[in-house]
């Protein structure tokens, strides 16, 4: 598969119990994982329109009904996430010169970002963009050498940072993107909500999905 890039959109099945679980505290069960599912349609709506690159899903069960029309679907296997993305990115890069993750919790990312991370990588080893929470929304690299991500702290508040010392570590250079947010509280929702209502960003799955009775019902007023 010959391509000027690989685009690798991280996501779990959208079942319910399993994925959002700190919307799920606020807005049950059901309705955190109707979002989920809005959350990645919006995603990989925008991963596949990309010219400059092949949509890849990499997912913990690619045997899930919810990917069904998708082509690309690969098997994120097991371990913790520097595992799953060490081995995605790695096969990736078999595939083509540059590979680049973004999980499945920024819908509405702006173009733009995605472009930027493409040209860092004409000039830089990786790229990297943060999240205002102090995780990453995407990472990008040229090599993917064995052990780069091993060992790192993930899920805490620090994993951007920790992420970018571990690139400089083995020798990379790293260009560092706009940072962005994900969805992971009640408050990202009314966000997103504003941003949706001023047509800044584009994600019309998850705008229905915010005007059902289930979520609307459950946001701040």
């Amino acid at each position: 598969m010959a391509s000027t890039a690989l685009l690798c959109v991280f996501a779990k099945p959208p079942r319910p119990g399993e994925v959002k679980t700190r919307l799920a505290r606020s807005l049950g069960a059901e309705a955190a994982a109707m979002l989920s599912q809005a959350f990645f349609l919006d995603t990989w709506r925008s991963a596949a329109r990309c010219a400059w690159a092949h949509a890849i899903l990499a997912t913990t069960d690619p045997a899930a009904p919810q990917w069904a029309g998708i082509a690309s679907v690969w098997d994120q296997g097991g371990g913790d996430l520097g595992h799953r993305l060490e081995r995605v990115l790695s096969r990736a890069l078999e595939a083509a010169p540059i590979a680049l993750a973004i999980g499945a919790d920024t819908p509405g990312l702006p173009p733009r970002f995605l472009e930027l991370a493409r040209d860092a990588l004409t000039t830089f080893d990786a790229v990297l963009g943060p999240c205002e929470d102090g995780g990453f929304y995407l990472i990008g690299l040229r090599c993917c050498p064995a052990g780069l991500f091993a060992g790192l702290p993930w899920s805490t508040e620090r994993i951007a940072e920790q992420t970018m010392q571990r690139l400089r570590d083995f020798g990379f250079t790293v260009k560092t993107l706009p940072s962005w947010f994900d969805l992971d509280r009640i408050e990202d929702l009314w966000r997103i909500q504003v941003l949706l209502a001023r047509k800044e960003i584009d994600a019309p799955e998850t705008e229905r999905a915010l005007r059902t009775h289930s979520v609307a019902d459950g946001l701040p007023r």
